[in-house]
């Protein structure tokens, strides 16, 4: 009598256990570095909150130092979703089967990369690339991250297209400054005298009084393409519920907070999908960044 009401308790406790640990599940999420830290992880915690009152679990962001690092976690299942840019969320679907883009900006629809130059050399704006061929040619260049969509394979890709040179090949010198933001203080300051990044970046670090426009100005704008998304693991509705994954793309998509918008800066998410990036997983194929 005593053996079977211990092995009761015992099998009681362990469902509790079990429920609990159940109901303690994390849900994990990254973005990439693609601005200064402090700025991405303000933004992030509070969509973390945001995210974590949509769908009563409990919700956490996790920095990373690059997008190669970011491509990891989610790899690994370190993270379920992640906030990436059109070429690393391509790496990363690739790499995970069953992975889906599910939101996108407003403005991923069709954004841009900028040229920018520091006004020493002279440059002026152009509408076509082509234009700027002969105050181009010799100039010293940096791209964001290796890794990203707005500060390197789309730059690289109109480089090649227009010039028909590769960019080591063309400039005097090229670097890669790890993210967009970094690349507008290295032109600004004459470090390098050419760059290129997300429109994005510029456009907010212009409303808000962080550029010297006596020293840096855009010089050509590239054609619209798709870029930022929210990609989630496939997996996750068996870790966290049926229907978790669309519990999450709804919460995305309805996501109408204006201070948290402003941070990204979007005014708004819209529905995204694996072929929206077809074009991004194209160009990378063409100048060797994705085999």
């Amino acid at each position: 009598m005593a053996l079977n009401l211990i092995r009761k308790l015992m099998v009681s406790s362990l469902f509790c256990f079990t429920a609990a640990s159940a109901t303690a599940e994390t849900f994990v999420f990254t973005a990439i570095p693609d601005e200064d830290e402090t700025k991405l992880v303000e933004r992030f915690r509070g969509v973390a909150a945001y995210l974590s009152e949509q769908l009563d679990v409990d919700v956490r962001y996790i920095p990373v130092k690059s997008y190669a690092a970011a491509v990891s976690a989610f790899r690994n299942n370190q993270v379920q979703l992640a906030w990436f840019g059109g070429l690393s969320g391509v790496q990363a679907r690739r790499l995970v089967p069953g992975s889906e883009a599910i939101a996108q900006g407003v403005e991923d629809e069709a954004f841009e990369t900028y040229f920018i130059a520091n006004t020493n050399t002279g440059i002026e704006p152009a509408d076509e690339l082509s234009g700027l061929k002969d105050q181009l040619q010799g100039k010293t260049f940096t791209f964001g991250s290796k890794g990203s969509t707005s500060g390197r394979l789309m730059p690289e890709f109109y480089v090649r297209d227009t010039f028909g040179e590769k960019p080591e090949d063309f400039f005097s010198r090229v670097g890669f400054s790890g993210n967009h933001t970094r690349t507008l203080r290295l032109v600004e300051a004459g470090t390098y005298e050419v760059g290129a990044l997300n429109f994005q970046v510029w456009e907010k670090e212009l409303s808000d009084g962080n550029i010297d426009t006596d020293a840096v100005q855009v010089i050509w704008k590239t054609p619209a393409y798709p870029d930022y998304q929210w990609t989630i693991r496939g997996d996750v509705d068996e870790r966290f519920g049926e229907g978790f994954k669309q519990r999450v793309t709804e919460a995305l998509l309805n996501l109408d907070n204006p201070e948290l918008l402003e941070s990204f800066p979007r005014s708004g998410f819209i529905p995204a999908s694996n072929d929206d990036y077809e074009p991004i997983r194209k160009t990378a194929e063409e100048i060797g960044i994705l085999d």
